[in-house]
């Protein structure tokens, strides 16, 4: 059954060269195990991209307390920077274990974005190609 194009527009350029083939006129044919894959493939993508927003909120965050921007004795700052921390510490934690001390300076997050990067590129150029053709 054929239909509108299956991919967003960053994804169908990244993932071009092994879709060419299937696709016809801007329409692609595809099986049930391909619509499948290729929405937990977008789902897996929209995880990353919030969690990579998430992490840099955190940072933001962090630089707004350690300035006294916000005030931390506010109820609803208070849970924000809580859920914060939660959501991003257990994977902040590993990488800041192996990186040197740096005084005063965390560049964990920058470390956290770049492997989110290198997973999302994987993603779309290596796996996503060779699951859908």
């Amino acid at each position: 059954m054929c239909g509108p194009p299956l991919l967003s527009s960053a994804m169908r350029d990244a993932a071009a060269p092994a879709l060419a083939a299937p696709a016809r006129s801007g329409y692609m044919c595809a099986t049930i195990t391909e619509t499948f894959m290729l929405a937990l493939i977008q789902t897996i993508i929209l995880a990353l991209d919030i969690y990579w927003w998430l992490i840099i909120l955190s940072a933001i965050f962090s630089w707004l307390f350690a300035f006294n921007v916000i005030n931390t004795r506010n109820q609803f700052v208070a849970m924000v920077a809580d859920f914060l921390y939660k959501v991003t510490e257990p994977a902040l934690r590993p990488i800041r274990r192996f990186l040197p001390d740096l005084g005063g300076i965390d560049i964990s997050p920058i470390i956290l974005l770049l492997i989110l990067f290198f997973i999302r590129q994987l993603i779309l150029t290596t796996i996503a190609p060779a699951l859908l053709s």
